[in-house]
């Protein structure tokens, strides 16, 4: 995939990031292809969303993060409003979803230009509510102290090209929140949380998989996740670790006032519905650990699989399953011990059998 124009978005917290960024420019410059940083802002400058970060920085055809997870997920919000692909750069401390470490991404660069990668599909969420998220007044400077400025509220989510201007006018109003609800311009690849916004009050939640009640939680909060989210506020949560391969909702209560304590995962087309109940205390809704609004008694949203994708530059092979045992430092079980080490891969060197052939296996070892 030839590269025609780069965004960076850089944690400029780190020096290394900004050393990285520093290369990024240069090769883009050799190149002549145009190269902005983006998800810039001063502390009095509001937040743009993602399409108009998109398009600020010229519609890029690849984003290159450069730090550590929650910088991908900056420059993944952004990637998400025009499909391009990102490319993370890895700077910090747990990097799930980065791929190439700092003083490696001239190479990686040039892999992608010369179109000596491939690119990975990450399932993403997005949502629709009983009205427009918003922020009471006041509550964006106690809730994002320190962090800098929060993120805009979400638009109403523009309606397919073709659709005509009876939908287009339809969409850009409320009046659907006595049914389907709004359709918010939100792209979530980790998760969507609702959690309580009071220490005394309990987020009081009517949950609901494919239409169907589930049952009322008493909540710290709840969490619905994409497989690549099941390693972040789910797993944290005590939910299951998912295959970032495959598509499926993850549903997580935290710290629930129930017996049943457990994530339940869904099918991929089955939507989660969150209802505020009448007695709830208010909720504080969070697409990938940033703030977008706060809903009380009565509001409702719905939570379901986007049709959009996220685009991740691969270098070569992903190895989930071991990078999960190094970022976890997974460790044996004592037990085992007197077996010695296990050795690390469980695939022989000769050609796969015809019916293993479709499965997805580590590469052939190589060497001696």
């Amino acid at each position: 995939m030839p590269v025609r124009c780069v965004a960076v978005v850089v944690h400029r917290g780190r020096p290394a990031a900004v050393d990285a960024a520093g290369a990024v420019r240069s090769w883009c410059a050799a190149r002549g292809v145009p190269c902005q940083e983006a998800d810039v802002w001063q502390d009095h400058e509001p937040r743009r969303g993602g399409r108009e970060e998109a398009h600020a920085a010229g519609d890029p055809d690849l984003v290159v993060t450069l730090g550590g997870d929650g910088t991908f997920l900056r420059g993944a919000r952004i990637a998400a409003a025009n499909g391009a692909a990102v490319l993370g750069v890895d700077l910090g401390r747990v990097g799930f979803l980065t791929e190439v470490p700092a003083e490696e991404v001239t190479g990686a660069l040039n892999a992608v230009h010369e179109g000596r990668v491939t690119v990975e599909e990450r399932m993403t969420l997005t949502m629709r509510a009983s009205r427009g998220l918003e922020l009471p007044a006041g509550m964006e400077a106690l809730l994002c102290y320190g962090r800098g400025p929060a993120l805009p509220p979400p638009p109403v989510r523009s309606p397919p090209e073709g659709a005509g201007a009876e939908a287009g006018a339809a969409a850009g109003t409320e009046a659907g929140a006595e049914g389907w609800g709004v359709p918010l311009d939100i792209t979530a690849v980790n998760d969507i949380v609702v959690e309580k916004l009071a220490r005394d009050r309990q987020a009081a939640l009517g949950v609901y998989l494919a239409g169907r009640l589930l049952a009322s939680y008493s909540a710290d909060a709840v969490i619905v996740a994409t497989p690549t989210g099941s390693t972040a506020y789910s797993f944290a949560a005590g939910g299951p670790v998912l295959s970032p391969h495959m598509d499926a909702v993850v549903f997580t209560p935290v710290a629930p006032h129930m017996t049943f304590n457990r994530t339940v995962v869904a099918a991929p087309d089955e939507p989660v519905g969150l209802r505020v109940l009448p007695h709830s205390g208010q909720v504080a809704v969070s697409v990938d650990g940033q703030l977008r609004g706060v809903l009380g008694p009565g509001d409702w949203i719905g939570v379901y699989g986007a049709a959009n994708r996220l685009r991740l530059v691969r270098l070569g092979p992903t190895d989930f399953y071991s990078r999960l045992r190094s970022r976890f430092r997974l460790t044996d079980a004592p037990a085992t011990a007197a077996d010695g080490e296990a050795a690390p891969l469980f695939r022989p060197d000769s050609p796969v059998p015809a019916d293993l052939a479709h499965l997805r296996l580590p590469p052939r070892p190589s060497g001696p």
